[in-house]
């Protein structure tokens, strides 16, 4: 074998060697010793092989070697950028879905519930076949949060694993939050798994309290059981969103409970007592939140308390002549909604409200109002006080032009309570508080102590209370004391006496606070004119000065200025901030769109539910659109309409089509 048949067949060895060190490396998934030893070696054969080929026969400086080498580098360049991107498209997902309901993609409070987990979650499917719609649903999720996982086990294969979560039959789903765990649903044939399930379980799931919505009754609203014009599915609802729902009669109840997150009026037909309305102002004063939904002709006297909100209801029947003409008028139907929480993804859905009243806004200080609801313009919408007519008209005299306002969302903060009454005032004990000083000069007397009887020279009271005393006609104040600031507000008709100076065994007036049978009081004694003002004496207010002349009494329990100042009493009545609360409402013309039957038309339980859950102030729970089931797009023919389509495909179109065959050649012709 010549040198260069040798170098032939030596270059075919190096790329062996790279090819086989490669595999092994990635079957094995352990890049040890022999799979890089295998690469290096291949690597460094064929670097010789190029440089040996270079030496003997200067085939780096050949066309063709160039030519194929720049060939090479750009089939390595595409290769590069085609593998950063498929890395890119791993590990960013970027998807578009153009089906109507957006039935591969999660819906926007899917993404917000799994983006605002606090802790792990595991879905676990127990299934011997896995269907490719439900792990594409649970791929979207888990691409939302690192949080959430999901595992399909085949419950034959894992019997002990069946057990622990009691699988009864396969196709169960079951939710698992760290020792919780909930059956979100049975999956079949015909049943996949759906988003809204899953996240009303991870809701309760992650939920630590659940909050409850009370139902006003006993005033003909709609009933929470199943019947005609019930609220069940709405009720089931709200108990998917981790709530309780619970009926509340007011006339049995003077007050509203007060575990009440949010309180619903759904269609009140008669009247409320004023006992009842007054339980509801006095419930939103505390920061409560109310759902009003009233259809027209009802009255349930709450025109007082929504005038204190800025609401008035109109009475006239709001008009829809562009809406929907199967539905008929007296529905308006709504695609145009205001900036808010409630419906600040409803874009421009449609929901609709089937015989709806205006509700209108006054401005009002202190309370924020958003229109939620609003009909179209006029002519296509206006608001007639003639609800009897069979043909509804506009009449300019007496109806009203659109758009309408159909829905309004308030809020009001509450003002915190106003510290009336508060004096700058030494700190007192519950027992005695102080009183303000005397412009009349009376002598104050000492606070008597029944352990230790005072005395002239015994030290000041440590408890920094204010002496008082109200002169008697046996015992009034000496001339030559100056008037004291410590005397309590006697009468300007009992001036002192000038001519009875106090008697030392005189017993105490029976004004004077704190009084002892067993005590007497010490006499008191004329102050020192030297004497100066107590540092620790109480401050006087605006309205009455002290005189600047005039001294402490030496029987005054406040301490002398070499005293240190007394600590303050634990037992002071120091005002504590109040914490401030606000108040939520929505008021609804009209409460038929929540019933069974409309409550899962279009946007209508959107709009229901959104509302409670803003009312309730839980802001950490999303506001969005519910995810939405795949919509039915059978055609149901009667057997009139298929005959019809029979004949219009079998004899009409090929009639037709020979007729206008025949035009054209008889005009060629």
């Amino acid at each position: 074998m010549t040198k260069k048949n040798f170098g032939k067949y030596l270059v075919w060895f190096g790329p062996f060697l790279v090819t086989a060190g490669l595999t092994i490396g990635f079957l094995s998934e352990n890049w040890g010793t022999i799979p890089l030893a295998l690469v290096i070696s291949g690597i460094v054969i064929i670097g010789l092989w190029l440089a040996w080929q270079s030496k003997q026969s200067n085939w780096w400086g050949r066309r063709s070697t160039q030519a194929g080498t720049h060939a090479l580098a750009a089939t390595m360049f595409a290769l590069a950028i085609l593998g950063l991107i498929n890395f890119l498209g791993t590990r960013y997902h970027l998807r578009v879905d153009f089906t109507e309901t957006h039935l591969f993609s999660i819906a926007p409070q899917s993404r917000q519930l799994v983006r605002s987990l606090k802790q792990p979650v595991k879905v676990w499917v127990f299934d011997t076949t896995q269907n490719p719609l439900d792990r594409e649903l649970l791929e979207n999720y888990h691409r939302q949060s690192s949080k959430f996982k999901f595992e399909y086990v085949d419950p034959q294969a894992r019997p002990v694993l069946a057990k622990k979560f009691e699988v009864k039959k396969p196709g169960e789903v079951y939710l698992e939050s760290q020792d919780r765990r909930q059956l979100v649903q049975v999956l079949n044939d015909q049943q996949t798994l759906s988003e809204a399930k899953l996240n009303n379980r991870l809701l309760q799931i992650t939920g630590s309290t659940q909050l409850k919505v009370y139902f006003l009754e006993g005033h003909g609203e709609h009933q929470l059981a199943g019947g005609e014009g019930a609220m069940s599915q709405a009720v089931q609802a709200l108990s998917d969103k981790n709530y309780t729902t619970a009926t509340l009669n007011l006339a049995q109840k003077s007050s509203i409970p007060q575990d009440a997150a949010v309180v619903v009026v759904a269609g009140s037909k008669r009247s409320l007592f004023d006992s009842e309305v007054t339980a509801l102002r006095d419930y939103l004063n505390r920061g409560g939140n109310l759902l009003l939904m009233i259809d027209p002709d009802a009255d349930p006297k709450l025109d007082s308390l929504l005038a204190e909100w800025g609401i008035k209801l109109d009475n006239r029947l709001a008009v829809d002549v562009a809406g929907i003409e199967a539905l008929g008028p007296a529905v308006p139907v709504v695609t145009e909604y205001g900036k808010h929480p409630i419906t600040k993804d409803f874009g421009n859905g449609m929901s609709f409200y089937p015989l709806a009243r205006p509700v209108d806004t006054n401005p009002v200080a202190g309370i924020q109002a958003t229109p939620l609801l609003l009909t179209k313009p006029y002519p296509n919408s206006w608001a007639t006080s003639d609800q009897k007519s069979e043909k509804l008209q506009f009449h300019p005299l007496s109806d009203r032009k659109g758009p309408l306002t159909l829905g309004v969302a308030l809020t009001r903060k509450q003002p915190p309570p106003s510290p009336l009454g508060l004096k700058p005032q030494p700190i007192p004990i519950p027992s005695s508080p102080p009183s303000p000083p005397s412009p009349l000069g009376l002598k104050p007397q000492a606070i008597p102590i029944p352990s230790s009887p005072p005395s002239p020279s015994s030290p000041p009271s440590p408890l920094g209370l204010k002496p008082q005393a109200i002169p008697t006609p046996s015992s009034p104040p000496s001339p030559s004391s100056p008037p004291s600031p410590h005397s309590p507000l006697p009468t300007p008709s009992s001036p002192p006496s000038p001519s009875s100076p106090p008697s030392p065994s005189s017993p105490p007036s029976p004004h004077s606070p704190l009084p002892t049978p067993s005590s007497p009081p010490s006499p008191p004694s004329p102050p020192s004119p030297s004497s100066p003002p107590s540092p620790h004496s109480p401050l006087p207010t605006p309205s009455s000065p002290p005189s600047p002349s005039s001294p402490p009494s030496p029987h005054s329990p406040f301490p002398t200025p070499s005293s240190p100042p007394s600590p303050p009493s634990p037992h002071s009545p120091l005002p504590t901030p109040p914490i401030s609360k606000e108040s939520r409402m929505v008021v609804l013309g009209n409460s038929d769109f929540a019933t069974d039957g409309l409550f899962e038309q279009q946007l209508n339980g959107d709009v229901f539910l959104n509302s409670v859950t803003w009312l309730s102030q839980q802001d950490q729970q999303p506001l969005s659109i519910r995810p939405k089931e795949a919509k039915n797009r059978r055609i149901y023919l009667t057997t009139t309409q298929a005959s019809l389509l029979a004949l219009s495909s079998l004899l009409v179109l090929p009639l037709v089509g020979l007729t206008a065959a025949s035009v054209l050649w008889w005009q060629r012709r």
